[in-house]
Parts: C-alpha cells; structure tokens; sequence
C-alpha cells in the first residue's frame, strides 16, 4: 500500500512540474460550464470562484467505479477498485464482485498473498474478450485455488458483530438465496464517468445516460464540436490511460498543427494481467464475423507449454493458448486480431501489435523465423483452425518435443 501510494503521488507530482516547465496554467478547482465557452471554477479550499473562457474545451475527468442499486448494504459495507490500496490491512477472505479485467487481476493478486477469494460473476466473464481465451483465463485462475460463483448477484450485505460481511446472494439460474460470510467485498462492476456535477446542458454535450458517459464522433468531438472528450469518460472508448494519451496528443496535432490523423481505437494492444496473462489487440473472432461475415473470417489456434514449465508440475500443459483472427484478401490472410495467452503476454502481444497495426498477413508472420526457446515463436505457424481440434502432439516448435 505504501509502494504505490508513493508511486502514485510521485505521478501526480511530475505531471504538475511538467504544466509548469511548460507555463501552462493549472488550476486546481472544480469546473461547471456556464455556455459553450464560458466554465465557471470553483476553489472549495480558497472558497473563490472565478470564471475563464477558451475556445476549446477538452473533457476528461475519468470516472469512479459504479455501486449496485439493488444491493442492500453495499455501499455500507464494501469497497470498490479505488480503495483495495488504501486498506490499512490484509482484506482477509474477500468475495470480489464483477467479472472483467480490473475483478480479475484483483483477485488474481489476492490470491497470490494466500487469501481466500471468490468471484460472484453475473453472465461470463471479460465479456469484450475472445471468449476461448476468457473461458482458459477463468480456468486457470481456478486450478490456482479462486472460486468463481457463476450466474449469481448480490442483493444484502450485513455487518456481523465480529465485523465480518454476511453476503446474501441470488443465483440467476433459479432464483435460491445463498448466504456467505466474508471479511472483504469489493465491487469491480464497472464505472459511471465523473460528468454529473459539469452542468454539461448548459454546453449542449450530449451523454449516455446509463453510465453518463459524454457521446462522441471520430474525432473524438462532443455534440458540440469546439468541446472534445477523451478517456474515461468518453462513451465507447477503452477504460484504459496510454489510448487516451496517444488521443490526446493527435488531438492536439490536429487542432494546433496540421494533422488529420485520428486515433485508431480498433488496434489497441491491451493485457490483462491475471495470475496468467492475457494479451490481445484487434478483433475478437466474434466481432470479425459479424463486421466481415463468417465467410471471410478465418482463425487459426494452438496451445503451448512453455519450455520453463517443464520442470514444473503446478502448471496445466495445455494452459497456454493462442488465437489469430484472419480476414480473407484474395489470396492473402490478413491478420486483424491476435490473443495471446501466457507468460510475460504484455511484451509479447506489444511487439505483434505493431505489425497488426500496418496490415501484416499469416504468411509474413508464418516466414518469420522465431527466437527459441521463447513463448512468442508459438504465434509463427499456427496450422490448427479454430473450428478444429489442436493436436497436442505437436510440442516444441523449436526443437521438437
């Protein structure tokens, strides 16, 4: 906790020094827009309030993670994402409730400390991943000692007198009521963007109102065009900070230089760094067909161990996994996703993602010849398609066996 709360303000610390180096002026207030142009800022230390005007406007005050409204005691009685580093002790037996990337990684760690941790899941687990990869990652983290309570929400938290958490939940399937005792609940299911308190009505900013989320094109403009949005907070973009920071600056570019290029939100590389990591940039195999058409859809896959594991009994053999996602150009197969599942897959999938990004074909990465041994020489000539079974016999690419 202390590692990366000092690592937090360190952050925060040089992002001011950098304003300043570059005499851009920084205040620190609460802003609400008055019109299109005008913002009204308030100091809630210094009780001032002052009013500044811009010709453009960028929006991007991220978002919280969202509370259950159904949920009696939740807000009570758990936690959220923001706050796991800011306990003052071990969470003990923690119920983690959500299933996408931040629950996982969440429990994923936990786990790695010796707590006992369970996963409530309302529907599937990582629901904008490729759900083979989902299905292996959640496999994993079970043989890794995580419980997964599948199709089940909570509706009642109660604080006992020994301070523990009874959790009644509700299976999906037939209605039952469950109880638990925990020490911990932690809610990852998701987040509302922090756009409330704007008065975005008086700029004509249009939101979605299930997550008030600001609606926005392309080029990333609100439904007025002067004002903008990134990150966060922005609908449909990726709840992840190096795409709003490649957005940010090719904005800039485009208002203040003169560039045309817009952020490619399609191939963004991304990991998700459970107990097994799962890295991926592009299209999933389910998106691809329904964008292309399953006729011009074509997957390869193939499972892998890697060569460290063989002297090792704690992993699954078949543990590893990999998925490329091919759209059919006359002769050629181009390459418009890759999912890689296994060790160290955020360095893997950063270097493949530069060559998905400019259009590499199967045959160019299947010509490439592949450093052994390393888990990223598996992606190099994958045969099984992904309607097909994979021949575990295979083994080694390098050497055989």
């Amino acid at each position: 906790m202390e590692g990366a709360n000092k690592y937090i303000r360190q952050l925060r610390w040089n992002g001011k020094l950098v304003l300043a180096q570059n005499e851009i002026k920084y205040y620190n207030c609460l802003v609400k827009f008055i019109d299109q142009h005008k913002l009204e800022l308030t100091n809630p230390k210094k009780k001032t309030t002052e009013t500044i005007t811009a010709k453009y406007i960028l929006v991007s005050t991220g978002g919280r993670p969202t509370y259950p409204e159904d949920c009696e005691g939740a807000r009570e009685h758990a936690i959220t994402s923001d706050d796991i580093f800011y306990l003052k002790e071990n969470p003990g037996k923690t119920l983690i409730v959500g299933a996408g990337y931040i629950a996982l990684e969440t429990a994923g760690f936990l786990r790695g400390f010796g707590n006992d941790v369970s996963v409530m899941v309302r529907s599937v687990i990582l629901r904008e991943f490729d759900k083979d990869v989902a299905n292996r990652v959640g496999a994993y983290m079970e043989k890794q000692g995580i419980k997964f309570i599948p199709k089940c929400i909570p509706v009642k938290i109660e604080k006992l007198e020994n301070g523990k958490k009874k959790v009644t939940y509700k299976s999906l399937k037939d209605e039952t009521l469950h109880t638990e005792e925990f020490d911990t609940v932690m809610f990852a299911i998701g987040r509302t963007a922090n756009t409330a308190n704007l008065n975005l009505p008086a700029a004509g900013v249009k939101v979605n109102p299930k997550n008030l989320k600001i609606i926005t094109n392309e080029k990333d403009e609100t439904s007025t065009p002067h004002i903008f949005a990134l990150g966060d907070v922005s609908d449909g973009r990726p709840e992840l900070t190096p795409p709003a920071v490649m957005a940010g600056k090719l904005l800039a570019e485009r208002l203040f230089g003169k560039s045309t290029q817009l952020m490619d939100y399609r191939n963004i590389a991304t990991t998700i760094f459970t107990p097994l990591e799962y890295g991926a940039v592009g299209y999933t195999e389910d998106k691809a067909i329904e964008a292309f058409g399953k006729d011009n859809i074509v997957g390869y896959h193939g499972s892998f161990k890697p060569l460290e594991w063989n002297f090792s009994e704690t992993h699954p053999s078949d543990a590893c996994y990999i998925k490329m996602v091919c759209k059919k150009e006359g002769n050629a197969e181009k390459v418009i996703g890759l999912h890689f599942l296994g060790p160290n897959a955020g360095e893997v999938i950063q270097g493949f993602a530069v060559a998905v990004r400019i259009g590499v074909t199967k045959e160019q990465i299947d010509n490439t010849v592949g450093i052994h041994p390393t888990c990223a020489e598996e992606i190099i000539g994958l045969s099984f398609k992904t309607d097909q079974p994979i021949d575990q016999s295979e083994g080694c690419k390098g050497c055989g066996f």
